[in-house]
């Protein structure tokens, strides 16, 4: 029976470094050259090459009295080394290019208000200062800060409430201020006018209110003032709310960023006590802020917070 030969092992990859050590010594001629070129020693240069050596299994360079020549096993390593140094420098030159012009992409999750009040000024001074290129997703701040944790999103902007979490523990979170609650009401509500009007004046009303979850801060207020809810119907589309509320269905609370995105001119809207505000961050994961696309757009978020008002 006749053996098959085995294969021969695959040579073990060569490292760069020394390919790069390699290339200076050809360049400057000598090893004591390419020490002085490279701010070594001759010593510590001659033990990168011989390591280099015997990595490849082959002599690299020829020595002699008047420096160094490449073998052909060596010019071919050069020609190697000469492409790692230019994607090295592409690479040095496009990382400080970004670094300077604050350049890059950025993906940014977002609930709907957000996206139609405080994204687009946002996003706007990006474009006339910097070459931020911003990619946008909606998401309600739940899938939001899942989105950042899994890292298919750089920022997300996220509200909560008191008795609801703020930043997680293992994020980090720009303040963007507070969005207030206001009770929305038809224009014809006996309500729309009244003086000192609480929460608990609206007892007896059918509410449209968003899905359970959502509409938790709403049913947490009015427990606290003595009443549930009966929510009649449930959307969580502001523009929805409003318009059962402008036919007299129902009235409802909403932050003053929705009725900032769209607001039906049949609806009165009402600052009440006991509905509080909700609290605006955006997140992102721990280190991400020093990147400079992602500085410049938690730059230009706090900017629109302090450049525009929240209300309705």
């Amino acid at each position: 029976m006749t053996s098959v030969p085995a294969a021969p092992d695959a040579p073990p990859p060569l490292d760069p470094r020394r390919l790069l050590i390699l290339r200076t010594v050809a360049q400057q001629g000598s090893i004591s050259a390419g020490a002085r070129a490279l701010g070594w020693t001759q010593p510590a240069v001659s033990q990168h090459l011989q390591a280099l050596e015997r990595t490849a299994r082959t002599p690299l360079l020829l020595r002699h009295s008047g420096g160094v020549t490449l073998t052909e096993a060596g010019r071919a390593a050069v020609v190697h080394a000469d492409a790692i140094a230019a994607h090295l420098d592409a690479a040095a030159r496009e990382v400080g290019e970004l670094a300077a012009l604050g350049a890059g992409t950025v993906r940014l999750a977002a609930f709907p208000s957000a996206l139609a009040v405080l994204v687009p000024p946002a996003l706007e001074h990006l474009a006339a200062t910097t070459g931020v290129d911003v990619r946008l997703v909606e998401a309600e701040p739940p899938e939001a800060v899942e989105l950042v944790r899994s890292g298919d999103v750089d920022v997300a902007l996220t509200f909560g409430y008191a008795e609801s979490p703020g930043v997680p523990a293992d994020l980090r979170g720009v303040d963007l201020g507070v969005d207030p609650v206001d009770v929305v009401l038809p224009a014809g509500h006996a309500a729309a006018a009244a003086e000192g009007l609480r929460l608990a004046d609206l007892a007896d009303d059918a509410w449209v209110a968003g899905c359970v979850r959502c509409r938790e801060h709403l049913v947490a207020c009015a427990t606290t003032e003595g009443f549930t809810p009966r929510v009649r119907h449930e959307t969580d589309d502001y523009v929805v709310v409003q318009q059962l509320v402008a036919r007299g269905l129902a009235v409802a609370a909403l932050p003053r960023t929705a009725l900032a995105a769209y607001r039906h001119p049949d609806v009165a809207t009402r600052a009440v006590d006991g509905l509080g505000a909700r609290s605006l961050h955006a997140i992102h994961r721990p280190g991400v802020e020093r990147v400079p696309a992602v500085a410049a757009l938690l730059g230009a978020l706090r900017r629109r917070r302090a450049g525009g008002s929240m209300a309705a």
